[in-house]
């Protein structure tokens, strides 16, 4: 950290810094862009990945906060925090052309902050209608319903966007087209079993051929972000369940993990693998569900019931433990809220015992299906270098061959006292991506076959005080949920409630590739490919 502080205090004398969890540089707005070119491209830098995008409103001033990491240092992680010159003007300079998932992260923080970025190709809302009155994550957005009734008419000029450019000193807005008024423009979804959930991809095509996709989400944005800002820490935690509902331990698990550092607090050894076997747990439903939905994407609705065959045993054993199959509440800070069902042992062992010959069984009725492997074998194809370039970790990143395990670079819980592999394929296709998830349940029945008979007798949680102040400052926790590294930043002021909190969630970087990895495909292929993608779109609707 000292190395890096000294190579940018030499490149930029403005800057100053701040030591904490990561460290944290300040550094001017009309010296960002530059500054962000550097951490990218200088070697000794070489900041490759841009984990998270957080808008702030401090109310004084208004900007944002960057995360990034170097994979080729030893994934070291800086935050950099770029303060706009005028709150009730803002403007920022878009990294968007350095890194792609900027994109749509930059949008995002338009939409809730009304910061607007400078040579960003399309600033437009990303949750919210193009007619929506306000910033809602803005410290004094007017909540009045008046200003924003239910509207029942269509957005209007939906095809319009518009981008910020300097000329002569001074910033230009001009108008953007989405797409030409000469291309012939499908609508698929919201209400589309393919889509996954209400998502909606409004896709130009020349024939058959997909020439551009553009995502229009936000159908069942909750607003998840702002209602923290009104609740305690306790009470922020059931929406990580209800996100990515198929990564619900993982997530609530990284809110936890994220509070307690804050706290100073030690979590006991019985809470740390029972939290690592959930997770595993987790994931291995997780998996099933996406190679049932794959499956019954392409109408094999056999291999479809397989899947989901064996996610059952996996739900009851969140059952009898958590009282739950899908939002399970389980993780809280300190711990756990509840011990083992006395068959928790039981069931997993059963569980492992079993799931060789299931994966050989669903390998021979769907993996080496000739209309699979022609449907998602050189479609969709996502290079190393996008992949790392627009931020797709988990799966979908590991099927492009880049090694981003969160529980390998940042190992956590008890991750670093068990062995797994991390499963690459460089195949950076669709069906690479579903075989990464395969090769994954292989690896999480090992490291639950490991701690299942090592389960420590002990406290399931720890003392916490009855109302949890977390002190000043920031922090931010990564964890591997089941479709990537999912992020959780929390920004106090020292009182109960939080002053900002952000889920950074992999899913809406996963959709941030719709475009790049179904152009130049058949329409067909775009069901496919957001199978393998497999995103979800609560994760995404934050």
């Amino acid at each position: 950290m000292s190395d890096i502080k000294e190579i940018i205090g030499k490149i930029y004398p403005e800057a100053t810094f701040e030591e904490g969890e990561n460290l944290l540089v300040n550094v001017p707005e009309n010296k960002w862009y530059s500054l962000a070119k550097s951490l990218k491209e200088d070697k000794n830098l070489d900041f490759d990945v841009l984990s998270a995008v957080v808008g702030m409103d401090w109310k004084d001033s208004i900007g944002v906060i960057y995360y990034l990491t170097s994979t080729s240092h030893n994934w070291e992680v800086i935050a950099v925090k770029v303060v706009a010159e005028n709150r009730e003007d803002a403007y920022i300079h878009s990294v968007s052309d350095l890194w792609k998932v900027a994109n749509f992260q930059e949008r995002e923080v338009y939409d809730m902050f009304g910061i607007k970025f400078v040579n960003h190709p399309d600033m437009r809302r990303f949750f919210l209608r193009n007619d929506w009155v306000g910033h809602p994550l803005r410290k004094d957005y007017d909540a009045n319903p008046e200003l924003n009734p239910i509207r029942l008419e269509d957005e209007i000029n939906e095809d319009d966007s518009r981008t910020f450019v300097e000329e002569d000193g001074k910033i230009v807005e001009k108008p953007v087209k989405v797409f030409n008024e000469d291309e012939y423009v499908v609508n698929i979804g919201p209400q589309h079993p393919s889509t996954h959930g209400v998502m909606r991809f409004r896709a130009s095509l020349d024939g058959e051929i997909v020439k551009k996709v553009d995502v229009v989400s936000g159908y069942i944005h909750r607003g998840i972000e702002k209602l923290c800002e009104g609740l305690t820490y306790p009470q922020t935690l059931h929406f990580t369940d209800r996100m990515d509902y198929m990564s619900a331990h993982q997530n609530r698990h990284c809110l936890c993990m994220c509070i307690e550092k804050a706290l100073g607090v030690e979590v006991p050894k019985r809470a740390q693998v029972i939290r690592t076997m959930m997770d595993e747990l987790m994931r291995i439903s997780s998996h099933l569900l996406s190679f049932g939905c794959t499956a019954m994407d392409l109408g094999a609705t056999t291999a479809f019931f397989y899947g989901f065959r064996e996610r059952e045993l996996v739900l009851d054993i969140f059952e009898k433990t958590c009282g739950a199959r899908m939002s399970m509440n389980y993780n809280v800070i300190g711990g756990v809220i509840a011990d083992l069902h006395p068959d928790f042992v039981k069931d997993v062992k059963h569980l492992i015992s079993i799931m060789p010959d299931r994966l050989k069984e669903y390998h021979k009725v769907f993996s080496g299906n000739l209309i699979a492997k022609n449907r998602l074998k050189g479609v969709g194809m996502l290079p190393k270098e996008d992949a790392i370039n627009y931020a797709i970790t988990g799966p979908s990143g590991r099927g492009s061959n880049w090694s981003c395990d969160c529980r390998k670079k940042h190992p956590y819980a008890v991750y670093n006292e068990v062995e797994f592999d991390e499963v690459l394929e460089d195949g950076c296709d669709s069906y690479s991506r579903y075989m990464v998830r395969m090769k994954e349940i292989e690896q999480s029945c090992r490291i639950l076959e490991q701690l299942v008979d090592r389960i420590p007798e002990g406290d399931i949680r720890a003392q916490v005080p009855k109302i949890i102040k977390l002190p000043a400052g920031r922090w931010y926790q990564q964890v591997e949920a089941s479709r990537g590294t999912f992020g959780v930043y929390i920004e106090s002021t020292g009182e109960k409630n939080p002053f900002r909190v952000h889920f950074q969630s992999p899913c809406f970087n996963l959709v941030g590739v719709m475009n790049l990895t179904c152009s130049g495909y058949m329409i067909a292929d775009l069901i496919t490919i957001g199978a393998a993608l497999d995103f979800v779109i609560p994760d995404i609707d934050r």
